[in-house]
């Protein structure tokens, strides 16, 4: 599984004043599960370190990347070094990406623009970062400062690891009655996101005609899309609830009893979202069922990575 990700955030001493910034959950928790693809475009483009810090200026030829105190504009060999890296990229089985919040170079967003005269007038993506989502918008992205947020995280995760998976499906060789699979599969996860979304894109495998490459892309395109979507208390609920219905003849009166309870604590906030979920595993498990045992809703990502 390879993730690319701002070469800073790894440790290495690549930052303008020959520093890093090291992201513990980045490296030791999330980077056990995973390979990473470090990329810094500044020193890629040719800049030293240490090296004069830079920032995204308004010109008339849009926005530039200048130097701060000579002005110098790096834009072009940005730009040139960075159609290279994305056409590197664009060859490795990525999931996602992680960039350096802030940078004029690999912020995602919210990154400062200047006007000629030095003052900030508005913001937007650095330089590669915004050429990255541009060129891969269906991969996930996040910035580290953001992974700090439960819902944030948890919704990138899902979406790296069900990117893996789409890899995995398909290198196996992709099938309409594969697709069928990957898609039933994913079927309660997604509905948890967007339920609306879930309905539009089980169109496609359900089509009579064979699948084409443009189906296979606009499935992938719209499944990341739906996963992007915020997945909220109420959604889980209907899920849940969903599940349930699963085990009608195999529940004892106090087992459904005991499953309600705690799906409503979770709705009312008195219980995290773990805890309705680990019972429902638990049932799963117990009484086999075939169906909701392949459901990632259920292990969406590595169990440790719920950190909080």
């Amino acid at each position: 599984m390879l993730l690319g990700i701002s070469s800073c955030l790894t440790g290495n001493k690549v930052r303008y004043d020959g520093g890093h910034q090291y992201d513990r959950f980045a490296v030791e928790i999330l980077g056990k599960h995973l390979e990473y693809i470090p990329v810094c475009p500044e020193v890629g483009c040719g800049l030293p370190i240490p090296r004069e810090a830079m920032r995204l200026v308004a010109t008339g030829d849009g926005v530039s990347l200048l130097t701060r105190k000579t002005l110098k504009d790096i834009t072009p060999q940005m730009e040139e070094w960075t159609e290279k890296q994305l056409e590197f990229l664009a060859q490795k089985p990525l999931c996602g990406f992680i960039f350096k919040s802030k940078s004029p170079s690999s912020g995602m967003t919210r990154v400062k623009i200047y006007s000629e005269q030095g003052l900030p007038v508005s913001s937007g993506s650095g330089i590669f970062a915004g050429a990255f989502m541009k060129r891969f918008p269906y991969l996930p992205v996040e910035e580290e400062g953001r992974l700090t947020d439960d819902g944030l995280r948890h919704s990138f995760l899902v979406r790296i690891f069900t990117m893996n998976r789409w890899h995995e499906f398909m290198a196996a060789g992709p099938s309409k009655s594969k697709l069928q699979a990957f898609h039933a599969s994913h079927k309660y996860l997604l509905m948890s996101f967007s339920p609306v979304q879930l309905r539009v894109l089980g169109k496609i495998p359900a089509q009579k005609d064979d699948l084409s490459a443009d189906d296979y892309s606009n499935y992938l395109t719209m499944l990341m899309g739906g996963l992007s979507a915020r997945s909220t208390t109420k959604k889980n609920v209907n899920v849940l609830e969903h599940m349930l219905g699963y085990f009608k003849k195999d529940l004892s009166p106090d087992e459904k009893k005991e499953m309600l309870e705690i799906i409503r604590d979770y709705s009312e906030g008195k219980v995290p979202h773990s805890a309705p979920l680990t019972l429902m595993k638990h049932y799963v498990r117990k009484y086999r069922e075939p169906y909701l045992e392949n459901q990632w809703f259920l292990n969406p990502y590595p169990p440790e990575l719920l950190i909080r």
